[in-house]
């Protein structure tokens, strides 16, 4: 009876995870398609007569985007993890006098509507001059990243012993060298974590994008995409074949850090 039930949840779950997968599936078919053979009725499941013009399609067009992406999305990384590990150390170990109200603050700040918060940017930087620039971007993007990754930080470092921080401190090592040498290192996990999560928003951003910078060749990839589907809106294997260029440094990451991210989401605590 046990190997009956297993073997309907693992069907279920087989089932449901196609499911799931099939979108990713007939994007990378399409990709793959051939113009004249988009039409057909019934469609083609496989590529039987596959081409890859849509692949030098992005080759040709979308490099330039991609670079744009990638150069925001490491942007916002690192400006996320400068912001987010400190405070989330401080308000760990350190424990500042509004430290609960200043969480509060932080999941309310993580409820704003994006679009909002995109027309508040546009007024600030178009009188700062710093419209359509990687820039720009790099920090919009970290407004959405930092909240969560103090309060991934400060979960995470909470759980740190304090008789390791005291030890270093008895040794002579200040606030900052028991940070920099005993906190970071240890909190790996929730670096991980918080940089694969502030990428993947970067990465996947449209509203801030679409709102703060409207054109040239330093677009990212997602407004890259956008444009392209309006002017080749007949082209679908390009389009899909950008969609699924776009998608590989995202699933990559991952799958590298998957078994970081889920140390750092559940807050791990450093064991004796």
């Amino acid at each position: 009876m046990t190997a009956k039930r297993t073997w309907w949840k693992t069907g279920v779950g087989l089932l449901l995870t196609a499911l799931m997968l099939f979108p990713v599936y007939w994007m990378i078919n399409v990709s793959f398609t051939r113009d004249q053979d988009m039409r057909k009725d019934p469609p083609d499941w496989f590529p039987l007569h596959g081409t890859v013009e849509g692949y030098r399609a992005v080759l040709d067009q979308q490099l330039p985007y991609l670079g744009t992406s990638l150069l925001i999305g490491l942007g916002t990384v690192a400006l996320t993890v400068v912001l987010s590990a400190p405070a989330g150390y401080s308000l760990a170990k350190l424990r500042p006098r509004g430290g609960g109200a200043l969480s509060f603050v932080l999941l309310i700040a993580q409820m704003i509507p994006g679009i909002i918060m995109a027309m508040g940017f546009y007024a600030i930087y178009l009188s700062l001059g710093v419209l359509n620039s990687p820039v720009g971007l790099v920090i919009a993007d970290s407004t959405i990243a930092v909240p969560f990754g103090v309060l991934i930080f400060t979960a995470f470092m909470s759980g740190i012993p304090d008789e390791l921080l005291q030890a270093a401190r008895i040794d002579g090592a200040g606030r900052l060298r028991v940070f920099w040498s005993i906190v970071l290192p240890v909190s790996r996990n929730a670096i991980v974590t918080v940089s694969l999560f502030a990428f993947l928003w970067a990465w996947s951003d449209f509203i801030f994008a679409s709102t703060l910078d409207g054109g040239g060749d330093r677009r990212p990839i997602t407004l890259g995409i956008y444009h392209y589907i309006g002017n080749n809106n007949q082209q679908w294997n390009a389009i899909m074949a950008t969609a699924v260029v776009a998608s590989i440094p995202a699933t990559a990451l991952l799958i590298i850090a998957q078994r970081y991210v889920a140390a750092g989401v559940t807050a791990g605590a450093v064991k004796d």
